[in-house]
């Protein structure tokens, strides 16, 4: 996994940008937004929400993206390590999941 590599360049990012981080509740609300376009590009794509017309399709990858970007910046400025935060949650499915159905390696 890379993920500890992508926090690292993210947080290089928003260290050379004069603002700096956000607060985390104006993060944690930004993630809300985001997650929002996500569930919107999803239901345009495999659901009933219909474009408006002249409207472009939104960017499933796009959105996924800015979800991801904005969860690698709440974790860093929460001091979490993301690699090994999923891979703890990857070993608790596991540990739940039917024998032959394991994510991680033993």
């Amino acid at each position: 996994m890379h993920l500890r590599r992508l926090q690292e360049e993210v947080a290089r990012w928003i260290e050379a940008t004069p603002q700096g981080y956000w607060l985390p509740l104006a993060n944690l609300a930004r993630l809300v937004e985001e997650v929002g376009e996500l569930a919107r590009a999803l239901n345009v794509q495999h659901g009933a929400k219909p474009l408006k017309p002249g409207e472009k399709p939104p960017d499933l990858e796009q959105e996924m993206g800015d979800v991801l970007f904005t969860l690698l910046v709440l974790a860093n400025q929460s001091g979490v390590d993301l690699e090994r935060s999923l891979t703890d949650t990857i070993a608790r499915y596991d540990r739940r999941a039917p024998a032959g159905r394991r994510i991680l390696e033993p």
